[in-house]
């Protein structure tokens, strides 16, 4: 496989200040901590990069302060996501003008169509802008399942350079996999997820888009180069010591959904050193109390302090 668009691929926590401004220099310092600890790119304003309560200026910011750091040190994808094509076509534009190698959008969401607008709506995008495009499939959040013969089908076309898969459809991917294989692999399949990602690669997943390693980093690097060596032994362990991590996201209590989530990255990162604050977007609340306790708890557990 000679594509870019493979390995780690972490989706890049985006840090903010105390009065919810954007944290440039803690921003910077996880990037460079990120490609340091030898990921083989980077996903800017997905979920874990609060691209959903991100106005435009700030993804400007965000996106002008990313590749200006990452000087072509790995590929650089950017969310351009948001509820209708043209809206979507707007931020994909913007990123590519910036320098991004590759742009990522889920299917349409509030006004929902079928899967004729669906197959629409990445055709436009993709004829809009001549930058890689990622279908990102995420039916938690946009209530629509992209199916994977259609998504085989615009990757043979030319329409898809790949798939972000945050379904959490174990079942699908594996089929979106073979399928992609039979077709001739036009897809580049990565998994978006932290805890089953050595059954993605056994299935033959081209890569991962854990919001954990921006946490702990070194361990999705050497579980990708294990599966690259065929060490599967050392894939599993990987795997193990990154679910203990994982446990930050689980020891909370009274917070649910995106604060529990990133809530939890930003915590970790904060005790780590990484980021100066664990601030969250309006309207949601940072960790504190007991809850910072038991995420640094796990963090002792798993030696990270």
């Amino acid at each position: 496989m000679t594509s870019k668009f493979r390995g780690v691929i972490p989706p890049v926590v985006t840090p903010l200040t105390d009065d919810r401004e954007f944290d440039r220099a803690s921003f910077t310092t996880n990037i460079d901590r990120l490609i340091d600890a030898g990921v083989h790119g980077l996903f800017f304003l997905g979920s874990s990069g609060e691209v959903a309560f991100s106005t435009d200026r700030r993804r400007d910011e965000i996106v002008e302060a990313a590749i200006e750091q990452v000087n072509g040190r790995v590929p650089v994808l950017v969310g351009c996501i948001d509820t209708e094509t043209e809206r979507v076509i707007e931020h994909a534009r913007r990123a590519a003008d910036r320098g991004a190698d590759a742009i990522v959008a889920t299917a349409p969401f509030y006004a929902l169509g079928g899967m004729t607008e669906v197959e629409q709506h990445f055709r436009l995008i993709h004829d809009a802008v001549d930058v890689p495009l990622f279908a990102y499939d995420i039916p938690v959040c946009v209530h629509t399942k992209l199916p994977g013969d259609l998504l085989v089908r615009l990757g043979q076309e030319g329409v898809l350079a790949g798939v972000k898969d945050s379904s959490g459809d174990d079942v699908s991917f594996r089929f979106l996999v073979q399928d992609n294989n039979d077709a001739g692999h036009p897809l580049q399949v990565l998994t978006g997820h932290e805890v089953v990602v050595d059954g993605a690669y056994l299935a033959g997943a081209d890569g991962s888009v854990p919001g954990l390693a921006n946490v702990n980093p070194e361990v999705y690097v050497r579980q990708w180069r294990a599966y690259e060596n065929g060490d599967w032994d050392a894939v599993r362990k990987a795997q193990d010591e990154a679910a203990r991590l994982m446990r930050i996201v689980t020891v909370t209590s009274g917070v649910t959904g995106f604060g529990a989530g990133v809530g939890a990255f930003k915590t970790a990162m904060k005790l780590l050193g990484v980021c100066e604050s664990n601030q969250m977007p309006n309207p949601v609340a940072a960790l504190e109390g007991d809850n910072v306790r038991a995420i640094e708890t796990v963090l002792k557990n798993v030696g990270l302090l």
